[in-house]
């Protein structure tokens, strides 16, 4: 136990709730059969009813965290959570629909725009994935004038591949990953939203060079089509790409950057199978003519989640590395970044035992996750000593 606390690295004063955090995550490990993770570990807040995503705001204001209920909360290190924030969107919290992502807005500390996803229904009982901001009120307690400024149409999904994985490029633009609603052909129908990259101005606007502004019969906000249900959505630092990976069926998970025009293929190139073990009738194979292969891909899928470079000097040995974490597979994968080239998967996490949904690298340097359980975890993470 002590060889556990000692390995953990922490930095801070060891109150007694932080201790007994420790001492919690160390009876996991050994319930494991394991004397450490092959990470430091530290939990920072337990309780979270199936998290999806966090948001770090600036200086000691602390973490803004979804929950799929429709929750958005704030963590702060010596206060914990927050209550709910209000005023933020009605939510269709059905299968895997609910509050989704969220993202600060690149010009934040002027505008304190908060950028959220969400499943939205209708009244025929469907749901699709809307996205919208509200400022920020100066006390954290409050969404302001929260505005709707884009919604996933028609409305297809009865509960399933939502997306709603949202990053902003260099420019500000804002880029949207969404699912197929589990209607895999309409992934290839460039007159629906579903199964389609978006991308959008910093006030919800369409572009005037996205690719397929003015021809008819295709939506103007599509900037990349082919996507079965991204899961996870970033920046390259080192490229200033955009980078997004999705689920693939029974196998298929993938990793593409996300370019103007490109088709990436769902359902007719995958390297995934329907449930049954059987192909999908319109799939051709892995690859097919026309459709942009992806930069890595899992035939056997871990159900990636989350995603986020390091790009900090604080531990130099994860630097040029990819963060994805893994829902079925129960770990933090950990990927090297050469270029367009993707390598050396390593797995961490691998005795913790919870769904990883959302992973992010923090403004000091340390990789923040949080996982997908009714006692959902908000974990901070550090490469294990040598």
């Amino acid at each position: 136990m002590l060889a556990c606390l000692a390995g953990g690295g922490l930095r801070k004063r060891v109150t007694a709730a932080r201790l007994r955090r420790v001492l919690i995550f160390c009876l996991i490990l050994f319930s494991a059969a394991a004397v450490c993770a092959p990470a430091r570990v530290e939990i920072l807040q337990s309780k979270l009813n199936h998290p999806w995503s966090l948001a770090f705001l600036p200086g000691k204001a602390g973490i803004l965290i979804t929950l799929r209920n429709g929750q958005l909360l704030r963590w702060q290190p010596e206060e914990g959570l927050s209550g709910p924030i209000a005023g933020v969107p009605k939510v269709w919290a059905h299968g895997q629909g609910g509050l989704l992502d969220v993202v600060l807005a690149p010009d934040f500390a002027a505008s304190r725009r908060v950028w959220l996803s969400f499943a939205e229904g209708d009244a025929t009982g469907k749901a699709g994935t809307a996205v919208g901001y509200g400022r920020l009120s100066e006390d954290m307690t409050r969404l302001e004038h929260f505005t709707v400024v884009f919604r996933q149409t028609p409305k297809l999904s009865t509960g399933n591949h939502f997306g709603g994985s949202m990053a902003f490029d260099a420019k500000g633009f804002l880029y949207i990953a969404l699912g197929e609603n589990n209607q895999r052909n309409a992934a290839q129908d460039l007159s629906k939203l579903q199964g389609k990259v978006v991308r959008l101005t910093a006030d919800g606007r369409v572009p005037q060079d996205n690719p397929f502004v003015g021809r008819a019969g295709v939506r103007p906000e599509i900037w990349a089509y082919g996507i079965r249900n991204a899961q996870g959505m970033a920046l390259n630092p080192f490229r200033r790409e955009i980078w997004m990976h999705e689920h693939g069926p029974r196998g298929g998970d993938e990793i593409n950057i996300a370019q103007a025009g490109k088709n990436y293929g769902w359902p007719i190139a995958t390297w995934g199978v329907d449930y049954s073990g059987e192909p999908y009738p319109e799939t051709r194979g892995g690859e097919a003519q026309g459709v942009t292969a992806p930069v890595y891909y899992w035939k056997v899928s871990p159900a990636i989640s989350g995603m986020a470079f390091y790009n900090s000097d604080v531990f130099p040995q994860w630097k040029y590395r990819l963060f994805i974490g893994a829902l079925k597979q129960k770990a933090l994968i950990s990927l090297k970044v050469e270029g367009r080239q993707v390598s050396d998967e390593q797995r961490l996490l691998t005795n913790f035992g919870q769904r990883i949904r959302s992973v992010r690298v923090g403004p000091d340097g340390y990789v923040y996750v949080l996982t997908d359980e009714s006692d959902g975890q908000l974990l901070k993470i550090s490469p294990k000593a040598r």
